[in-house]
């Protein structure tokens, strides 16, 4: 018995040694992943990169990376050089696809700095050169019969009294850097009006501008610029190119004429793609194409009943009484 006894009290202690050695194991084997853990956050941390042409390591923020893709990165100018011909065509298709992504997203609308409903179509918006402010009608309208019908909408400033007045306040707003204030004076020249002589060849120089601090209308009249050969010369592909700027930024009609290129030139399901966001977007004429594009078996069932949804529930929040009464006004 006690043979058994002592035999089995061993065994005990043999198993409590094993547990114990076990768990060392398990805690050492938590150590090291815990340890691999943190080695991979200070990686993180340090944000560590790698030279795409001699593999040389260096901190993110001091790496020359590629000024187009922003795929790659290099230790130096020297490297970069090297490497541009092996880049090149990686380049060149990243470049592509992040063009294709921007084109073919919808853009949220702009609001009305008043209302802060969805803004209209273009004919049914002003630009006060007081402000520098783009508001619906439907503002100006209740403005009007507020007993305010000589004051800004937003800012009460008196309206202009004369054309001199008009560029000089144009002007004070592109000092500001108001890419809109040059769309506006480009349009006077490019029609000679408010006083100015018809000069096509600055206007468009001025619609360069505009483009460039961010108004996407001045691309838009760039590109109709370039599609008729109004002081430029004719180029259909200069004309796509600043129709698609304006386009990303969400202007309509350049989306729609956008479209209207692509079937032309026989691309009929690129042509599709833009009349379906411009549709959305609200535009009436796109809507129709798409509509068109249903009954030829183009566009699916889906696409369209979406597409339809998207473009009332648009006219829903660019709709108010004040812009109804203002639309009627213009019509009387």
């Amino acid at each position: 018995m006690s043979t058994t006894d002592d035999h089995t009290a061993g065994g005990s202690e043999e198993t409590t040694s094993n547990k114990k050695e076990c768990t060392s194991c398990e805690q050492k084997n938590i150590d090291n992943i815990t340890e691999g853990i943190n080695c991979s956050v200070a990686i993180l941390d340090n944000d560590v990169s790698m030279c795409a042409c001699c593999g040389k390591e260096g901190n993110s923020e001091d790496m020359n990376a590629c000024n187009k893709c922003k795929m790659v990165q290099y230790c130096n100018a020297a490297c970069k050089k090297k490497h541009r011909t092996k880049h090149k065509k990686a380049c060149e298709r990243r470049v592509a696809e992040l063009h294709e992504d921007a084109l073919f997203k919808d853009v949220e609308p702009e609001e009305c700095p008043i209302c802060f409903l969805s803004l209209p179509v273009a004919d049914k918006q002003s630009f006060k050169l007081c402000c520098g402010k783009r508001m619906c009608n439907g503002c100006l309208y209740a403005m009007y019969i507020s007993s305010g019908k000589d004051l800004c909408a937003f800012c009460r400033t008196p309206e202009y009294i004369s054309d001199e007045e008009i560029i000089e306040r144009m002007k004070k707003l592109m000092d500001k850097g108001n890419g809109e204030a040059f769309n506006n004076l480009a349009m006077m020249y490019d029609d000679g009006t408010y006083g100015l002589p018809q000069d096509v060849q600055r206007a468009n120089v001025l619609y360069l501008k505009s483009g460039e601090l961010g108004c996407a209308s001045g691309y838009y009249n760039l590109g109709n610029s370039y599609n008729i050969g109004t002081g430029v010369e004719l180029d259909k592909k200069k004309a796509i190119y600043y129709w698609e700027l304006a386009a990303i930024k969400g202007f309509v009609e350049a989306r729609y004429n956008l479209g209207c290129r692509e079937a032309l030139d026989g691309n009929v399901e690129q042509a599709i793609k833009h009349w379906l966001i411009a549709a959305r977007a609200g535009d009436e004429t796109s809507l129709y194409n798409v509509k068109a594009g249903f009954t030829k078996g183009i566009v699916t069932k889906d696409e369209y009943a979406s597409t339809l949804r998207a473009y009332h529930e648009r006219q829903k929040e660019m709709k108010s009484e004040e812009r109804d009464m203002a639309s009627l006004l213009r019509i009387l």
